[in-house]
């Protein structure tokens, strides 16, 4: 079941990504574009791992 359906999570993370000039394959290429794309949710651990990696607040994933 998805959760905060409102907030483009995926999109919001690959701009992340996208302005810390890494590539999907930089970021678990798999999991990362289907998050990215909405297919898949995201695990609490997941996003942890993706904040620390891009070193931002979890505020940039949930711009509307």
């Amino acid at each position: 079941q998805w959760i905060l359906r409102d907030i483009p999570l995926g999109r919001n993370i690959q701009t992340v990504r996208m302005e810390k000039d890494m590539t999907q394959k930089e970021v678990i290429e798999e999991d990362t574009g289907n998050i990215e794309a909405g297919r898949r949710n995201i695990k609490a651990s997941d996003l942890k791992a993706l904040k620390i990696l891009f070193d931002v607040d979890y505020e940039e994933f949930f711009k509307d």
